[in-house]
């Protein structure tokens, strides 16, 4: 069996593309069901956000392109369109770039913290799904603890920095008395409240949160002293918002070319600084053809972060170290969780002939035979049978010149020193 890790994410895949391959809430638990239907997978988990959907499977070696063509077909896209910004890996590499992804080496910042609850999320969801056998509880549980000590051991967790701070970094570098602006923030996740963390830290008091349910907007607006609206209620927070960010789960756009136009109007066109990070986008690309309008998704952000990337790279680079550490750490236990495997049904080979010589001594016993024949005769039987699959994979391998299997035979089976008469 292979384990394999399969996706797309920013750096192979326009937003435009990884918004239609993104897996939503409500699709999430059905997709794990059908994605442990496909032949030849064994176990599956699905970690799907706004810059990435990768797919870890265990699967029999043939089983790529299978579960390729499945992730086109469940979303409705070609699969050649897929095949061109799809990477995979394989067993070590697989657990590498795990690894890799859950301490935010491979995300758009580098070292961002939200990724790895994120993908906790993932195995929770995979979990409950009956996605998960022994290779992937294992690989996400060592997972989880090297992330631990990457984030504990390193600084790359120290000023944490994200897509929300960028987006507020950019925003900020926009607005001549930025704290006077008033912000709009459409969503009530994570995500959004890190957006409203880093604007009150950088002097913004005037906030209005908007969501699908007003109960969760409300929840988020009292610790910010901002004020809660619902999803209809945003034309009308558009006129008095200069500064708009956006990030939900919803599968359409919230937000509409025409209800930004009636806005703007309203504003005398005084100009709005738009940033949607979610993926799919909740903002229409089109609202940013308008002359007053600066729209930005999550693939715009590039400058802020590359700045961040320049700060961490050290802390980078003794991750790097620690999760190669991890992935050697990892082979080893996988290796041994093998071997165990091997040895268990190498001891029920030998009790099933153990019990069926026993039967036979048995029932000779049973009829009156002499005993210490019987005795003989078990012991006799009982040997050949152990010995007659070894003794045919012998002459095998002599026969092949597989110098490799004699030399693991001779260790294996000729430790003299532990036979006792």
């Amino acid at each position: 069996m292979t384990l394999l890790a399969l996706g797309i994410n920013h750096k192979t895949a326009t937003v435009a593309v990884r918004e239609r391959v993104a897996f939503t809430p409500t699709q999430l638990e059905s997709a794990l069901g059908e994605l442990r239907g496909v032949p030849q997978v064994r176990e599956a988990a699905v970690l799907s956000t706004c810059n990435r959907t990768e797919l870890y499977c265990v699967t029999e070696s043939s089983g790529e392109r299978l579960i390729l063509d499945w992730l086109s077909h469940f979303h409705g896209l070609p699969v050649d369109d897929l095949t061109s910004c799809a990477y995979h890996y394989h067993d070590n590499d697989a657990a590498r770039h795990l690894m890799r992804v859950a301490v935010g080496l491979d995300s758009m910042v580098l070292g961002e913290p939200q990724i790895l609850g994120q993908l906790k999320e993932a195995y929770q969801s995979a979990r409950l799904a009956s996605g998960l056998g022994g290779e992937l509880e294992l690989l996400f549980q060592h997972t989880f603890s090297v992330a631990k000590q990457v984030r504990t051991r390193t600084g790359i967790g120290q000023n944490p920095v994200s897509v929300a701070y960028a987006a507020v970094s950019l925003a900020s570098r926009i607005f001549d008395d930025f704290g006077r602006s008033r912000a709009l923030l459409i969503g009530a996740g994570e995500t959004i409240e890190l957006v409203a963390r880093h604007l009150r830290e950088a002097g913004v008091r005037n906030m209005i949160v908007a969501n699908r349910t007003r109960e969760r907007a409300e929840v988020l607006a009292r610790e910010f002293n901002a004020e809660a609206i619902s999803l209809s209620e945003i034309p009308d927070a558009l006129v008095r918002s200069d500064i708009v960010i956006s990030s939900t789960a919803a599968p359409l756009p919230i937000l509409g070319k025409g209800m930004a136009e009636r806005a703007l109007k309203k504003r005398r066109h005084r100009p709005i600084f738009m940033v949607d990070i979610a993926v799919p986008r909740d903002i229409e690309p089109e609202v940013g053809d308008l002359d007053d309008v600066f729209l930005y998704t999550v693939d715009d952000l590039n400058e802020v972060i590359q700045e961040n990337r320049r700060h961490r790279q050290a802390a980078a680079d003794q991750a790097e170290s620690l999760i190669e550490h991890g992935v050697s750490v990892w082979l080893h236990e996988r290796r041994i969780r093998s071997g165990g495997e091997l040895i268990r049904r190498y001891r029920d080979q030998a009790d099933e002939l153990r019990r069926h010589s026993e039967q036979q001594a048995m029932a000779r016993l049973a009829r009156g035979e002499d005993p210490e024949e019987v005795v003989r005769i078990l012991a006799h039987q009982l040997t050949n049978r152990m010995l007659h699959r070894p003794t045919v994979s012998l002459r095998e391998a002599s026969g092949s010149e597989r110098r490799d299997l004699l030399a693991a035979a001779e260790a294996l089976l000729l430790d003299s020193s532990s036979i006792k008469p």
